[in-house]
C-alpha cells in the first residue's frame, strides 16, 4: 500500500477527528472525552482497545519484534484565541500545542495498519497518552503496564510545529540530545513569623528564599560544565500577607532544564543541597518537592536514522529533512526514550503567511491541516519498512 495516497483518501476523516479533540479540549490526567472517543474509533476500525492508566491501547499484528506508536492528547490549561470556527468554547483549555494532530493521526494510521494487517512481520502497540503537558503520562501508563505485554523494543513518536514553516519538513536529531531535561521543583521554607518591627524574634523565610535564590543562580555560574547547555529559572516566589509582619513560611518554584544526564543529576542534587543549608545557616529549614522528573530526549542513533530513510520513501510533495534538531523544551516521551530504543520527530503544520505569526503554547497559534496525511502515512509507513526488516 502506499501510505500516502491512503492517507490523502482519509485526510476528511483525519481532519474530523482531529476537530473532535480539539473542540473538546482537556488537560491531565483526567481525559474522559478523549479516552472514549478514541476507543470507540479504534473498536470502528477492527482494533480491540484497552484502557491504561489513564490513556488507551491496542495491538495489532502477532508475533516478531515489537514497535510501540505514541501520542499525546491533552491540551493547555489556558483560553483559545485562534479564531477556528472549532476552537474550544470553555475559555480554559486550549490545544495550543497541537496533540489534537497527534491522536488524530495515530487513529488514521492505527486504521491503515488494521487495513493491511496481514503485511506486519511483527507487531504494532499503540500508546494514547494523557498529560504530557504536566509530565506524568508516560509514568501513569507505565504503570499501568503499557511496557509489557508484549513488551516494545522501540517506540516512535511524531510532534507538529507551527509558526512560519513549510509543510513537507520533518526535524530530528541523531546524534546528540534532541530536548531538554525538566525537573520541576518546590521550595518550601519554613521559619517562625513576628512582628516586622521586632525582625530579631523572627526566623524570617523572606530573607532565607532571597538567599537561596541569588545561591541556586551560582551553580550554573561556577558548578555547571559550560560544554552543557544547563538552565535553572525560579518562576515563583510567595510570602507573607501583611507589610509589618514576617511570615512563618515562603515558596519557591522553578525549573532546572539541561540537556545533559551529568548536568542534571549535578543540579538536582545540590539545588536541594544549597536550599536546605541555606536555610539551616539562617536558623530556618527547607523543604523540596519534586513536581516533575523527566529525563532529556536522546533519540537513538541507528533507530533514528532507519526511520528518516523510510520517511524519505514516502511521495510527500517537498519532503525535506533536518537534522540536528534542538529545543530547551522538555517532552514526556523521554521517559519512553530512557527505557527503550526511541525515535522522536517534529513535522511542520505551519504556514508561511500571516497565520503563521504564532508559535505553539500562544492562545492565537493556528495548525496547518494539511499536514494530517503527511503525519497519518509517516506513522504506519515507518512501521511497516521497520518490522519488515526487522523480521528479516
Amino acid at each position: 500500500m502506499n501510505f500516502y495516497e491512503r492517507a490523502v483518501e482519509l485526510k476528511n476523516e483525519t481532519v474530523e477527528n482531529r476537530r473532535y479533540f480539539h473542540t473538546n479540549a482537556e488537560v491531565g490526567l483526567q481525559m474522559p472525552k478523549a479516552q472514549a472517543y478514541v476507543m470507540e474509533k479504534l473498536t470502528e476500525y477492527g482494533l480491540s482497545p484497552k484502557r491504561c492508566g489513564h490513556g488507551v491501547t491496542a495491538t495489532l499484528g502477532k508475533g516478531g519484534k515489537v514497535l510501540l506508536l505514541r501520542a499525546d492528547m491533552d491540551a493547555l490549561s489556558m483560553p483559545e484565541e485562534s479564531g477556528e470556527p472549532f476552537a474550544c468554547k470553555t475559555g480554559t483549555e486550549a490545544h495550543a500545542c497541537g496533540h489534537d494532530f497527534h491522536a488524530a493521526m495515530l487513529l488514521t494510521a492505527a486504521r491503515m495498519l488494521k487495513e493491511q494487517e496481514e503485511l506486519l512481520k511483527g507487531t504494532v502497540k499503540f500508546m494514547f497518552q494523557p498529560a504530557e503537558e504536566s509530565f506524568e503520562g508516560s509514568r501513569d501508563m507505565i504503570a499501568a503496564g503499557i511496557l509489557e505485554n508484549p513488551s516494545p523494543d522501540a517506540a516512535l513518536a511524531f510532534h507538529v510545529a507551527a509558526g512560519k514553516l513549510p509543510l513537507g519538513m520533518f526535524m530530528y536529531n541523531s546524534q546528540k540530545a534532541m530536548m531538554f531535561s525538566v525537573d520541576g521543583f518546590k521550595i518550601t521554607i519554613h521559619g517562625r513569623g513576628s512582628h516586622g518591627a521586632y525582625p530579631q524574634n523572627s526566623i524570617d523565610p523572606i530573607n532565607i528564599g532571597v538567599h537561596i535564590h541569588l545561591a541556586l543562580q551560582e551553580l550554573i555560574a561556577r558548578e555547571s560544565n559550560p560544554e552543557d547547555a544547563c538552565v535553572l529559572t525560579i518562576g515563583q516566589f510567595q510570602a507573607g500577607a501583611a507589610a509589618n509582619i514576617i511570615p512563618e513560611t515562603a515558596v519557591l518554584q522553578g525549573t532546572i532544564r539541561t540537556n545533559s544526564p551529568s548536568a542534571r543529576e549535578l543540579l538536582v542534587r545540590r539545588m536541594k543541597e544549597v536550599s536546605e543549608k541555606t536555610a539551616e545557616v539562617y536558623g530556618g529549614s527547607a523543604e523540596i518537592e519534586m513536581i516533575s522528573e523527566v529525563p532529556p530526549l536522546i533519540c537513538d542513533p541507528e533507530l533514528t536514522e532507519d526511520m528518516v530513510r523510510y520517511i524519505q520513501e514516502l511521495p510527500i510533495p517537498n519532503l525535506t529533512g533536518v537534522p540536528g534538531m534542538v529545543a530547551s523544551a522538555s517532552e514526556d516521551f523521554a521517559v519512553i526514550a530512557e527505557k527503550i530504543p526511541s525515535v522522536f520527530m517534529y513535522l511542520s503544520a505551519g504556514y508561511l503567511d500571516e497565520r503563521g505569526s504564532y508559535n505553539a503554547h500562544n492562545p492565537k497559534v493556528q495548525f496547518n491541516e494539511e499536514v494530517c496525511p503527511m503525519g497519518a502515512a509517516c506513522l504506519a509507513h515507518c512501521t511497516v519498512r521497520w518490522l519488515e526488516e526487522q523480521g528479516k
